[in-house]
C-alpha cells in the first residue's frame, strides 16, 4: 500500500531517521483504518531500535497534512449498520480505536518527533499533529477542529489540546469550529515552530545533517536546531479577538450565549458563530460537557472518553445525518436531531459518556 510512505533514512553521521509519509493527496491525506494501523506499526518498529534516532511525520501535497478521517467510509459503515438496524460492519468502531491508540503512542513517543502541519491540518489530522513532540507549520496552515459542522465532537486528543490552552479559546473553538492560521496555533500552544511553505522540505533535509547522538542529548539538539528556523511572514492572529472570560462549563445555555454574545467582534469570530448556530446542537451540548470533564483527566482518560463519545455518535443519528448534508448529498441542510440549540435534551448528551461495553477497549492505556 502507498497511502502511507515509511521509511528508514540515514543520517549524515550513520543513525537513522524514521520517516511517514502521508500520501493519499487526492483525499488531502485523509486517515483511513490502515493507515492508522501501518503508522501506529511503525512508531512500535522505530521505538525499539537504537540506531532510529528520531521520527517525522510529514503530508503528501502543497495543500494538506491531513484534512480528517477517512469520513466516507466511515459514513459508509455507519449508515449500512443504520440500515440494518443492527451492527453489519464494525469499520468506525475498529477506526476510532486505531486511531485513538496512534495518536496515544504519538503523546509518548520516547525518540524527537517532528510532524509538519502545512496547509489543512484539521480533525484527525490535528490529532495527529498535537500529539507530536514538536509542531512544525507554515504561513499557510490552517487548522481546526469543524466537527460542530458534522455532528460529531472534536476527538482525536482535542480534548487534551483543549485542556491545555486558555478556556475561553478552548471554548470558542470547540462549539464554532473556527479555523486557526499559524499565527493563532503558536498563541494557543497548538504549534511549536514556523517555517516556509515553499522551503519546508528543508525540515527533512537539516534533520538528516544533524550530528544526533541516539540519547537524551537528542532533544536539546533537536530544540537547538529548530529555534534557528527563519520565520516567514506571518498572518496576523484572529483568535486574540475573542476576550478574556471564566468559561461556566455547568451551564449550557449560559455558555451557548457567552460565545453568541461576541457576535460583530471580527468577521473571523461572526463565521465561527455562524458554525455553532447551524451545527448540530448535541455536538454543541457533548463540547460543553467534554470540557467540563477533561480538567480532572489523565491523557489516557482523555481517549477513553473520547472513544465513548466516538461510538454513540456513530451509532445515533447526527453525526450520518451532518456528513449526509456537508458531503454526500451536499445540500448542507442537516435535519438535526434537536431542531435548535435552545431544544437539546441534556440527558441525551449525558448518554454519550456511558461506556457502552462491560470492559473499555482502550482499557490498557497507561
Amino acid at each position: 500500500m502507498n497511502d502511507v510512505l515509511i521509511s528508514d533514512l540515514k543520517t549524515a553521521n550513520g543513525c537513522v531517521l524514521g520517516h511517514a509519509h502521508l500520501n493519499v493527496e487526492a483525499t488531502l491525506n485523509s486517515l483511513s483504518l490502515d493507515m492508522a494501523r501501518r503508522l501506529h506499526g511503525a512508531l512500535t518498529d522505530w521505538s525499539g531500535r537504537d540506531e532510529v534516532v528520531a521520527v517525522v511525520i510529514t503530508g503528501a501535497g502543497d495543500k494538506a497534512f491531513c484534512a480528517g478521517g477517512d469520513i466516507q467510509a466511515l459514513y459508509r459503515a455507519i449508515d449500512a449498520n443504520h440500515a440494518a438496524n443492527a451492527v453489519v460492519d464494525d469499520y468506525p468502531f475498529r477506526f476510532f480505536e486505531a486511531e485513538y491508540r496512534l495518536d496515544f503512542a504519538i503523546h509518548n513517543f520516547h525518540k524527537p518527533l517532528l510532524a509538519l502541519g502545512h496547509g489543512i491540518v484539521m480533525g484527525g489530522g490535528l490529532g495527529i499533529f498535537s500529539a507530536a513532540r514538536y509542531r512544525v507549520l507554515t504561513q499557510k496552515s490552517r487548522l481546526a477542529s469543524p466537527e460542530i459542522t458534522i455532528g460529531l465532537f472534536p476527538d482525536a486528543g482535542a480534548s487534551w489540546t483543549y485542556r491545555n490552552m486558555p478556556q475561553h479559546w478552548a471554548s470558542f473553538l470547540g462549539l464554532s469550529g473556527a479555523q486557526l492560521n499559524a499565527a493563532d496555533a503558536l498563541l494557543v500552544g497548538i504549534g511549536t515552530h514556523v517555517v516556509d511553505h515553499d522551503r519546508r522540505h528543508v525540515i527533512l533535509d537539516e534533520a538528516l545533517s544533524l550530528p544526533w547522538q541516539a540519547n537524551t542529548s537528542d532533544v536539546d539538539l533537536v530544540d537547538e536546531w529548530l529555534a534557528t528556523l527563519a520565520t516567514p511572514a506571518m498572518p496576523e492572529a484572529q483568535i486574540s479577538a475573542v476576550p478574556e472570560r471564566v468559561p461556566d462549563f455547568e451551564d449550557f445555555a449560559g455558555e451557548i450565549s457567552a460565545v453568541q454574545n461576541l457576535q460583530g467582534l471580527s468577521d473571523w469570530v461572526d463565521k465561527g458563530i455562524g458554525n455553532l448556530n447551524s451545527g448540530c446542537p448535541t455536538t454543541a451540548g457533548i463540547i460543553v460537557e467534554q470540557l467540563r470533564r477533561v480538567p480532572h483527566m489523565t491523557l489516557a482518560d482523555t481517549y477513553r472518553m473520547e472513544l465513548t463519545l466516538a461510538t454513540h455518535c456513530a451509532q445515533n443519528f447526527d453525526f450520518k445525518e451532518g456528513v449526509r448534508a456537508l458531503l454526500i448529498d451536499k445540500d448542507n441542510a442537516p435535519n438535526w436531531q434537536f431542531g435548535s440549540l435552545d431544544r437539546l435534551d441534556w440527558n441525551h448528551v449525558l448518554t454519550h459518556f456511558v461506556d457502552p461495553w462491560p470492559n473499555h477497549p482502550l482499557a490498557d492505556l497507561e
